[in-house]
């Protein structure tokens, strides 16, 4: 039962969700640095969003499958969630060293459908573990510490190109080829990933379900390819109603910070530093080139700073919520639209002021860190514990779907209808979601705030 929980140490809190870290490298260095190696590989700003498909397309699909058999998982050796988190880290592990070494479009678009749907297994039983493991009166403790966790892992993964630079590896490379420094972060991230989720499952312990021969029983009879679903379908038809309203919030949340992953090196590098992707046939293409490499990690370390400020923010909320309860809504909405001003920010800086662009990204920060937390503290007290990862995977379809809409031309439609097409305004369509996103708390039920 619910009451039966005991209260854990912030230590075995920490250790349950180090494995985050390693899942926020992998995240983070695709997020800073795909954009950057599809336009080295030859892809126009357009055709960004059609290539980052495969990170909410598989979310999609990966997501409440592994939830379903996740809740429907029990070894006495590796217990219910553990067993994802080490498959998906293995997986991930292999996709981050191999990506570099992409030498077309085409291979490097694959290895992220690989690496996407590898994360995807490690990453959705992490917030059904802390439902599983925690008693309500701390879940908001735990989803915060891995918006603590997640926070480090953004602003180290995003600032390793940069580092890797500063430590001798080359930024520059002929055309069509990919920078040393981005093929030593990746490795490193391959590295982390693993590490760190191995951390998880060798610290941590998973307890039984309450009744196993209940459980056992029930399992058995569900076994079955259509049974699988048959139930999934029946849980998503069936979903808690704070579920459907929280999940009009993070459709635009989403969308907002999918924009920024797809458009953010592209926009910023032309509209800040005004050092846009050459074209191979252009005069003076290495110097161009170089300009744009260098302009990139500073779009990849300044995007780091988003890791940095939620990571601040998750720890002053870890502080708090340790001993006072919060209100969910206001703080999250709030932290919404301080991103959506982070994010409308950026249209005022050029080459003199790019320094002030890490500010607008600690403001996006505070937006990260929320959205990371808040949203799954308002739902696990809605969701029985017995269906919490299924629950936990279908939420994550709110998630993905914004996501695919706009890797399927949203971004491109939205920003040629209201801005001719300019990449840098992507970044305002970005804040304006940001702000629908805060608007929409209003439609959620306030008993769950």
């Amino acid at each position: 039962m619910e009451q039966s929980k005991k209260h854990l140490s912030f230590w075995e809190i920490w250790n349950m969700s180090f494995g985050f870290l390693g899942i926020q490298f992998g995240f983070a260095l695709q997020g800073g640095n795909m954009s950057r190696i599809f336009q080295t590989l030859g892809a126009s700003p357009e055709e960004l969003p059609g290539l980052w498909i495969a990170a909410p397309l598989t979310g999609l699909l990966v997501q409440p499958i592994i939830g379903y058999w996740s809740d429907r998982t029990w070894s006495p050796r590796w217990g219910r969630r553990r067993p994802y988190f080490l498959i998906g880290a293995i997986l991930s592990s292999a996709a981050l060293f191999i990506m570099p070494y992409s030498s077309a479009l085409w291979m490097a678009a694959g290895l992220l459908w690989i690496l996407d749907a590898s994360i995807n297994i490690s990453m959705e039983p992490f917030r059904a573990l802390i439902a599983d493991k925690l008693p309500e009166d701390q879940r908001n403790f735990g989803f915060v510490v891995q918006t603590l966790i997640i926070g480090i892992g953004t602003w180290i993964a995003s600032n390793l190109p940069w580092l890797m630079t500063k430590l001798g590896a080359s930024n520059d490379a002929p055309a069509g080829e990919i920078p040393d420094s981005v093929f030593y972060s990746f490795a490193i991230g391959a590295l982390v990933f693993l590490l760190t989720i191995a951390v998880t499952v060798l610290k941590t312990e998973e307890d039984p379900p309450d009744d196993l021969e209940k459980f056992e029983r029930e399992k058995a009879e569900s076994r079955g390819l259509m049974s699988d679903v048959r139930a999934i379908i029946r849980s998503i038809i069936g979903m808690p109603k704070v579920m459907m309203q929280l999940g009009v919030v993070q459709f635009f949340s989403w969308f907002a910070f999918f924009t920024m992953w797809s458009f953010a090196t592209p926009a910023l590098t032309e509209h800040v530093f005004a050092s846009p992707n050459p074209a191979p046939d252009m005069p003076n293409f290495e110097v161009a080139n170089a300009a744009f490499n260098e302009a990139a990690n500073s779009v990849s370390s300044a995007m780091g700073m988003y890791g940095l400020s939620s990571m601040a923010f998750a720890l002053i909320l870890a502080f708090y919520t340790h001993r006072f309860q919060i209100n969910r809504r206001i703080v999250h909405a709030t932290s919404l639209c301080l991103g959506g001003i982070g994010f409308a920010w950026m249209l005022l800086l050029n080459p003199e002021s790019a320094s002030n662009l890490k500010w607008c990204f600690a403001l996006i920060g505070i937006a990260w860190g929320s959205i990371l937390s808040m949203p799954y503290a308002m739902l696990s007290s809605s969701v029985p514990k017995d269906q919490m990862g299924i629950y936990m995977g279908i939420f994550n379809m709110f998630i993905v779907i914004p996501q695919i809409l706009a890797a399927l031309g949203g971004i491109n439609a939205l920003n040629d209808w209201f801005f001719d097409g300019d990449v840098a305004f992507t970044m305002l369509i970005a804040g304006t979601s940001c702000f629908c996103a805060a608007l929409a708390l209003l439609g959620v039920g306030k008993k769950v705030g």
